[in-house]
């Protein structure tokens, strides 16, 4: 049977949402299950989950829990990450009030923007830590990696080991249920084919029962009410001509069209939740503090079956049995108008051999311009994380498509200093360079082997 490190084990309901689908495949119901998190609370609440759901399921796994990663990691066939570095607080308050006293307003910050890069900065050396374990405890482990921004840390992660890791989200699948429901129609019958990066995937085909399904879908934009749950989205639909996976209260923070502090009427007119992720935080850790007595007692679990992937791919590699996910890889020429190198979501056949990415070819010319102003800011903090070089934060800020429509660049350089100063002074930020001249690094050599530059 596998052993399955799970990393970050006190994000208690999305690893009782994973260990619920893992376990109830027969073939891995006696799994080694090793939870790791650095709260011990946290990790003694989720070890009692695990086997409320084993319990659940009729399941008979070994769960161990662990403080030590590098035990946790020990002979892993797959691991999972699930980390949030700096938590809620005070790293995400940081992301959100720092920007705010500059008239940067944002919805989520976890993935681009002005909130996503320090996100990333955060992140990166930790799974680059995690991955240096990896390589010596568990060389040919499976990474099965969920933490956001998800393109800047699969891309780093890729591009700095050796470790064969796919990042997994659900926005393609979960997406395509909320199309089909919005559509009158049956969402196991919508088949579709989309790519592009994480949050800026595309439906390049969407076929009920073997039909283009497009044109129901522009049936439904008319519905004002339909209209209404989505306006982002239906915004890009209408002017690009094809549906994005993420929804509209991300969306809106990846391009400069809908947050403008100038323009207030445009956050009426869309729906735009500003602060949205702080209310889903502070909501979040209420709900965990509900879980926590739950486990406590005696209360049994239901268990049902999500859509995340990360069980689907475990199932296939140790069966054979094949699947289709969508994953975030490396674009080794699977999407002809993407810059080599850079992290592309496309699907995936999964079986006995392990993830193997579909070419795409080449996306529809708009498409591929969205991503890249996304891609760009994400080769920016992959620069700087990997490089150690501190021009590479204002640089990746400098370009963001948000963050460069609302802020003058003596504003973008003050609300960098004031964030790194903050970062680094709660211990969840490296120290980055500040006196080695540009181009004479990573962000140099490397970059221009994987993005294209000159």
């Amino acid at each position: 049977m596998p052993k399955i490190t799970m990393i970050g084990a006190g994000s208690t309901v999305f690893c009782k949402n994973l260990l619920g689908d893992i376990l109830s495949y027969p073939e891995l119901a006696a799994s080694e299950i090793a939870l790791m998190d650095i709260d011990p609370e946290r990790l003694r609440v989720s070890e009692l989950m695990a086997h409320k759901v084993a319990q659940a399921v009729g399941a008979r796994p070994t769960i161990t829990a662990h403080a030590d990663r590098r035990a946790a990691l020990d002979g892993a066939d797959y691991a999972i990450s699930m980390i949030q570095v700096g938590g809620y607080e005070p790293s995400t308050v940081v992301d959100f009030e720092i920007p705010k006293k500059y008239g940067l307003r944002q919805t989520i910050a976890d993935t681009l923007g002005i909130g996503g890069i320090f996100r990333a900065l955060r992140t990166i050396p930790v799974l680059l830590d995690i991955c240096a374990d990896m390589e010596e405890l568990c060389p040919d482990v499976e990474f099965l990696q969920y933490v956001n921004p998800m393109a800047a840390n699969c891309w780093a992660c890729l591009e700095a080991t050796d470790i064969k890791l796919v990042g997994l989200c659900h926005s393609v699948q979960g997406t395509a249920h909320h199309l089909a429901r919005m559509m009158g129609l049956e969402p196991d019958k919508l088949r579709y084919q989309a790519a592009g990066i994480n949050h800026n995937c595309w439906y390049l085909d969407l076929r009920y029962e073997g039909e283009d399904a497009y044109p129901l879908l522009w049936e439904a934009y008319q519905n004002e009410d339909i209209r209404r749950r989505d306006p982002v989205r239906f915004e890009m639909f209408r002017r690009l001509g094809y549906f994005v996976t993420e929804s509209s209260e991300h969306f809106s923070e990846y391009c400069p069209h809908f947050i403008r502090r100038d323009r207030p009427e445009l956050i009426e007119r869309f729906h735009v939740p500003l602060d949205e992720y702080i209310r889903r935080c502070i909501s979040q850790n209420a709900g965990w503090a509900r879980d926590r007595e739950r486990m406590l007692n005696d209360e049994n679990l239901t268990v049902h079956r999500s859509m995340e992937y990360g069980s689907q791919i475990i199932h296939a590699i140790e069966t054979g049995e094949p699947t289709v996910i969508y994953g975030n890889v490396l674009n080794d020429g699977l999407i002809d108008n993407l810059p080599d190198g850079c992290c592309v979501e496309v699907p995936c056949l999964v079986d006995g051999a392990g993830v193997q990415p579909t070419k795409i070819g080449w996306l529809p010319p708009q498409l591929a311009a969205v991503c890249q102003t996304n891609i760009n800011v994400q080769s920016l903090i992959v620069a700087a994380a990997l490089s150690g070089q501190r021009e590479h934060i204002y640089h990746a800020a400098m370009v963001d498509p948000h963050t460069s429509a609302e802020l003058t660049l003596d504003e973008i350089w003050a609300m960098v200093d004031e964030l790194i100063d903050v970062h680094t002074r709660d211990g969840f930020l490296p120290h980055f360079d500040d006196e080695s001249p540009v181009c004479r690094t990573y962000a140099w050599d490397a970059a221009v082997r994987t993005v294209g530059g000159a």
